[in-house]
């Protein structure tokens, strides 16, 4: 199969689509022949990546279980098929565990955690021949972090909740593979947006330290992502279910 129709034709939803590590993701698997539904509760944001890659732009809240019913059906009826689940929408809490209301814990993993399971009960029955569904979790879900406990929960929870999937899947002989992305730090809007939190004195020094934590010496782009979820869409990796692929600039290697 040429290089750049690794996906050609396939059906491919995408979560979080609107900007980051969804918006890229858009980008690549469109070049490389897919069909991109990209939903986010941005709107504008998802006709913008749509704009660029072709296919279908989805309004929808990742945490509503209607929402996802709506999504799976809406991509099912646009394209005639789904063959493809990228699970990408997130959101990061960066508070101590004293801190931490009920209510913050709650959202965390409604986002993040509740919405893969929403995600992938709502795609197993449209995939009718099969697929890939991609669940992006973080190195914040294989090791703990101070002040993102409710983070590292949602993000532990989506790790197991894939493995569990892919032997379900398998078991059922479904065709369906499942698997985990862990990003290390991403230089992405939700970054930037935490950097922008802190005291602008502070920003270069926390940056620099982000920087350090990885030993290949800089922060991930959304595209290092990317290209591992294309990987895992394609058939290149057609016997890989049920794995954690990491992609940290080797920041859990130490």
């Amino acid at each position: 199969m040429p290089e750049m129709q690794q996906l050609k034709g396939r059906v491919v939803l995408i979560t979080g689509a609107a900007s980051g590590i969804g918006a890229e993701t858009a980008r690549l698997l469109a070049s490389h022949g897919a069909r991109i539904v990209a939903a986010d509760r941005d709107l504008p944001g998802a006709r913008r990546t749509v704009a660029e890659t072709g296919g279908h732009a989805i309004e929808m809240d990742v945490a509503s279980e209607s929402d996802w019913d709506r999504t799976v059906k809406e991509a099912v009826a646009t394209f005639g098929a789904l063959d493809v689940l990228v699970n990408c929408a997130g959101i990061e809490l960066v508070k101590t565990i004293a801190e931490t209301t009920l209510e913050d814990w709650k959202r965390v993993m409604s986002v993040n955690l509740d919405s893969v399971f929403l995600g992938t009960r709502a795609a197993i029955p449209a995939m009718k021949k099969g697929g890939s569904i991609v669940n992006i979790s973080s190195v914040a879900g294989l090791n703990g972090f101070s002040k993102q406990a409710a983070y590292c929960a949602s993000k532990g929870g989506v790790r197991l909740f894939t493995k569990a999937s892919a032997v379900e899947c398998a078991e059922a002989g479904l065709g369906i593979r499942v698997n985990s992305i862990h990003p290390g730090i991403i230089d992405t809007p939700m970054a930037q947006d935490i950097l922008g939190k802190v005291d602008p004195a502070m920003r270069a020094e926390i940056e620099s330290r982000w920087k350090a934590m990885h030993p290949i010496g800089r922060l991930g782009r959304a595209n290092d992502v990317a290209q591992c979820i294309l990987f895992l869409a394609s058939d290149a990796s057609a016997f890989v279910t049920g794995t954690e692929l990491v992609v940290d600039g080797g920041l859990t290697a130490r």
